[in-house]
């Protein structure tokens, strides 16, 4: 999918400490490095050097903007980084985190990952009451309300200022000398605890442990505070109760690295489920069908894992049939149809040999407002393919996303006013199928513990009551 009509997710976020001094800036480089498929516009680290908290961020890639952090060394003992997607807050630097603070409550930098749904709301009181906003991002917000606090201790006042808050928040933070990391009651975006030796590590997908040399990890679980310093870590669940569970199923079916463990879950494997699950609903098709002349071709890269498991599971043969210049970026977004159509065009080519005279299943991981699904099954057509079938392997995507998804209004959404015959009338395709939902929770281990509000909107937290998006963790 090009940037016109991709799922747009918020940003992945990085903390390390250190038992003793070590190269903390060039070990966030790396571990931001395997994160960046989380946010591409901006990039930015802060760390403890002696006693002081520095920080050092910009708009573009990590090895852009981080680069000089592989020059030399630069003794430390704690640092967090991110790197970041926007939404309505734009690429703008000031948007650009961690935040870094030096408050009532002490020295602070924060990172986050998520979406605040009654950001609006607080932000509106805030002002009110003074407060000056030097940018749009939730991340901010959470630092005004902790300095504004009047709870006893940093603690007390941490607690205080989470339990204001509605929606989505993975986040780490420097405080004075100590990491912290905290995920929101309602689990919706991944945090993973690692350590090796004297060295700890928290971050947003497991292959940013890895590159650490890091096998031994878990899961930060909902509600969970974890607390990292020269006293060892300690963990604390911060709210009472059961909320309800709402891990994103999007980072399994597209957000998060194949090679990762999401939510316990192998991305690889689930995506595999998913695409298997898919060929079991086209039986009906698929009968009596000459598998000579079909084939299974993914859309690059993230319909990969999926395709494979339709091929598997239906006997037709995978093929790489479309290839991807790597070299044209996420950021490559054109203003007309045509030029749209362009961007497709430079991104995504048919090998002809492979589709000239072939009817093929191509597998993509969602459908969004369907202009580069329509590009795809015209390219294909034009390389000679009999027919295209589309095959989606999440189901269709009716209601926008609060928590961490920058998804189009419903009317934007094509799933939303038209039905999957009408959407292959439009895209040109032969047949359009989704994954149905209930054949989507099969492919986790608990299906209970997911929020599947794009598809049915049922949130399991409240959505803004003027059902708009915010700034996010932009």
């Amino acid at each position: 999918m090009d940037n016109q009509d991709a799922l747009k997710h918020h940003c992945g976020v990085v903390g390390i400490f250190s038992e003793g001094e070590a190269n903390i800036p060039e070990k966030l480089f790396y571990s931001l490095f395997s994160l960046q498929h989380r946010g591409q516009e901006s990039a930015g680290i802060a760390y403890n050097k002696q006693g002081r908290i520095v920080a050092y961020k910009d708009l573009g890639m990590v090895s852009e903007v981080l680069a000089r952090y592989l020059n030399g060394s630069r003794p430390s003992t704690v640092g967090i980084g991110h790197v970041r997607y926007s939404t309505q807050g734009g690429n703008r630097i000031e948007n650009a985190q961690p935040i870094c603070v030096a408050c009532n409550k002490g020295r602070i930098a924060l990172a986050h990952n998520g979406n605040i749904s009654n950001s609006e709301s607080l932000r509106e009181e805030l002002s009110r009451e003074g407060s000056i906003f030097q940018a749009t991002t939730d991340t901010e917000l959470i630092l005004h309300l902790l300095a504004r606090s009047q709870a006893a201790g940093f603690t007390g006042a941490l607690k205080e200022t989470l339990s204001r808050l509605q929606g989505a928040y993975s986040l780490v933070m420097i405080h004075n000398q100590n990491l912290l990391a905290i995920r929101d009651p309602h689990g919706f975006r991944p945090l993973y605890l690692g350590r090796r030796g004297s060295l700890t590590v928290i971050a947003s997908e497991t292959c940013a442990l890895e590159i650490q040399n890091i096998t031994d990890y878990r899961m930060i679980k909902p509600g969970e505070m974890v607390v990292v310093g020269k006293q060892g870590i300690k963990s604390e669940i911060l709210f009472d109760g059961e909320p309800r569970l709402g891990q994103c199923i999007f980072e399994l079916i597209y957000f998060a690295r194949p090679d990762s463990l999401v939510f316990d879950e192998s991305v690889y494997l689930a995506r595999k489920r998913m695409g298997a699950a898919l060929a079991r609903g086209d039986r009906d098709l698929l009968s009596g069908r000459d598998s000579g002349g079909c084939i299974v071709v993914p859309v690059p890269t993230s319909g990969n894992a999926a395709a494979i498991g339709y091929a598997q599971e239906s006997g037709l043969s995978f093929e790489q049939g479309l290839t991807r210049n790597h070299y044209v970026g996420r950021s490559f977004i054109m203003p007309t149809t045509t030029q749209r159509e362009l961007a497709v065009r430079m991104k995504l080519h048919p090998v002809k040999e492979i589709i000239r005279g072939r009817e093929i299943f191509l597998v993509d991981d969602s459908l969004v407002r369907g202009t580069t699904s329509k590009i795809l099954v015209s390219l294909l057509k034009e390389s000679g393919a009999k027919a295209v079938h589309l095959r989606l392997s999440s189901p269709e995507i009716k209601w926008p996303c609060y928590f961490g998804i920058d998804i189009p209004t419903r009317s934007e959404l094509i799933s939303n006013s038209l039905s999957p015959d009408e959407i292959a009338a439009t895209t040109g395709a032969a047949t359009v199928r989704f994954i149905p939902l209930e054949s989507l929770k099969a492919c986790v281990s608990l299906p209970q513990a997911y929020c599947t509000g794009c598809f049915n909107g049922d949130y399991p937290s409240p959505p803004p009551p003027n059902g708009t998006h915010n700034s996010g963790c932009d």
